[in-house]
């Protein structure tokens, strides 16, 4: 039996499960690995310092598998911006068909990335973005629920309600983000009326991911309260993991601080270090409620192997029985 969607006809893969992009984390070797898995990888543009890199890491990539992947290019509030249009350029010669947009209005990078072929996907945290994202032309959207890593928006609903509130307007392919790390959670998203699954900081815990060993032996000791929501003072909320840095930053925040009173802390540089020396106190990382579901480190391809088959005993095996009982009484 193999899981055929909407999702997976439109992005040509073999399996309804996508890794999006995570700054510092969405690399080569972890692409690869999904994309020879037959999910859907991202290899994260601004984690690579200038354009010449991603042109060179998505170079990488292609020495790697020779299945589809994709970029992801998440544009934010900067003082001092990269250069977007120059990454766009890079994405577009290097030949990557799938890029993944998240941050901010998608519509400036629509002509460009249409007129060459490229299809686009969508990260949004709430059924009126979506609605938005698919009247501007998307060709697809990744739903965010308020149990996702980094930014959940600030309406907090949390999957169970957001997917089938989206699915009741997205006509296009849509994936469920925030939460998901095993075939139980990709049953329920299909249930919900997505066409697959979005996840990160499962992929974030797997052999390839480039991270620190710490790190992920620390998301396997984790619990799913292990995280902390900062910045909601300044609506500009994000999920990281639980640790010395973030509660500080949680304490000042709440005792009236101001960004200017933590920005020391919640540096991007100090963040990286937690990821590359393993010092998981170094700094404030992102992670996901999923944390509380993950308990192996296993490569990607044992990973999506394992939730494809799962979740096709589930809905062949388990609720289809249900359903069989319920009929015969």
């Amino acid at each position: 039996m193999t899981i055929k969607t909407k999702f997976t006809e439109a992005f040509g893969v073999e399996h309804p499960i996508a890794q999006g992009g995570m700054q510092w984390v969405g690399r080569a070797e972890l692409v690869a690995a999904v994309a020879n898995s037959g999910a859907l990888g991202f290899i994260t543009a601004l984690t690579q310092p200038t354009p010449a890199d991603l042109a060179n890491e998505i170079a990488r990539t292609r020495d790697l598998t020779d299945k589809p992947f994709g970029v992801n290019l998440t544009i934010l509030p900067s003082i001092n911006p990269p250069p977007y249009d120059e990454y766009r350029r890079v994405i577009v010669d290097s030949g990557v068909k799938i890029v993944e947009t998240a941050g901010s209005n998608p519509a400036p990078h629509l002509p460009m990335f249409h007129d060459n072929g490229i299809k686009v996907l969508h990260k949004c945290t709430s059924v009126r973005h979506g609605v938005k994202a698919q009247s501007l032309g998307v060709d697809g959207i990744s739903i965010d629920g308020f149990e996702c890593a980094g930014h959940p928006g600030e309406d907090d609903i949390p999957g169970l309600v957001l997917i089938p509130a989206a699915a009741a307007q997205i006509e296009i392919p849509m994936i469920a983000s925030g939460g998901f790390a095993d075939a139980r959670g990709l049953v329920a998203a299909l249930a919900l009326g997505a066409d697959g699954i979005n996840m990160g900081s499962r992929f974030m815990c797997t052999v390839e991911s480039c991270i620190h060993q710490n790190v992920k032996e620390a998301i396997v000791a984790g619990k799913e309260t292990d995280t902390e929501l900062i910045f909601r003072s300044l609506h500009n909320t994000a999920r990281v993991a639980s640790n010395v840095v973030s509660r500080e930053v949680v304490e000042i925040l709440k005792g009236g601080g101001q960004f200017e009173d933590v920005k020391d802390l919640v540096a991007g540089v100090r963040g990286r270090r937690v990821y590359d020396d393993g010092d998981v106190d170094a700094g404030i990382w992102s992670v996901g409620t999923a944390m509380g579901l993950i308990n192996d480190i296993p490569t990607v391809g044992d990973l999506v192997a394992r939730i494809v088959s799962d979740a096709e005993e589930i809905i062949t095996g388990r609720l289809a029985g249900m359903v069989a009982q319920g009929v015969s009484a």
